[in-house]
């Protein structure tokens, strides 16, 4: 059994084992297939993962940065108390279209607003508007403007505040210091900055699985 078939294989078997049939989130996937969507979903059982953070850091208001179709928006709702709230960035309207009612079928209307525009843009708007801080933030957007957005999800933080960033380790690449690869340079400056920050204490674990070889970076902000 080759490396990448190993790691196909332990995600079913995890699955199977420890995440329920779930025909919402089946329908989801399929609907985002149907719409064209990349397929840069997160796997289920990565979105356990971000479902049990969520549930361990108490979250009551979650930021996403980078909606897709709502598949990990779903997962991460479904954390919150039924007064939450979820505001999730996304900056394709087709995107935003199959997230929202992708949403609906979850039922969770109540408790997600997806803002569609420019995420930068939306996170000044957010800003002008007051909007209070996030006790858990998930970015998983354009990875070149990773710095930027560790800056503003600092700024929507509170001590406390759980930060996550995905894809973080890029088949290795993210050690090549020589790469031209904007997405690559963008987690490497998004590194640089983590390191620097005071703020935040971070680590990072890389994965494998049916996404191939990545990682996720994982911070507590501490004032």
């Amino acid at each position: 059994m080759n490396q990448t078939n190993t790691w196909n294989k332990v995600d079913q078997y995890v699955t199977e084992r420890l995440l329920p049939h779930d025909a919402v989130l089946e329908k989801v996937l399929s609907a985002n297939q149907q719409a064209g969507l990349p397929a840069y979903d997160v796997t289920p059982n990565q979105g356990k993962l971000l479902n049990l953070f969520a549930q361990m850091q108490g979250a009551q208001r979650i930021l996403e940065i980078g909606t897709l179709g709502g598949y990990s928006t779903i997962w991460l709702a479904r954390a919150l108390p039924a007064d939450g709230q979820l505001v999730t960035l996304e900056l394709d309207p087709l995107h935003a279209k199959v997230a929202q009612a992708n949403i609906s079928l979850a039922q969770l209307d109540s408790i997600v607003e997806i803002r569609v525009g420019d995420a930068l843009y939306q996170l000044a708007q957010m800003e002008e508007e007051g909007v209070q801080p996030f006790d858990f933030i998930f970015i998983d957007a354009d990875k070149p403007n990773n710095p930027n957005y560790l800056k503003w999800a600092l700024h929507f933080s509170r001590p406390g505040t759980v930060i996550i960033g995905d894809n973080v380790i890029r088949d290795g690449e993210v050690i090549n210091e020589n790469s031209q690869d904007p997405r690559v340079i963008g987690v490497r400056q998004f590194y640089d900055l983590l390191a620097e920050e005071s703020r935040i204490t971070a680590t990072a674990i890389q994965t494998v699985g049916s996404k191939g070889y990545d990682g996720f970076v994982l911070g507590i902000v501490n004032s």
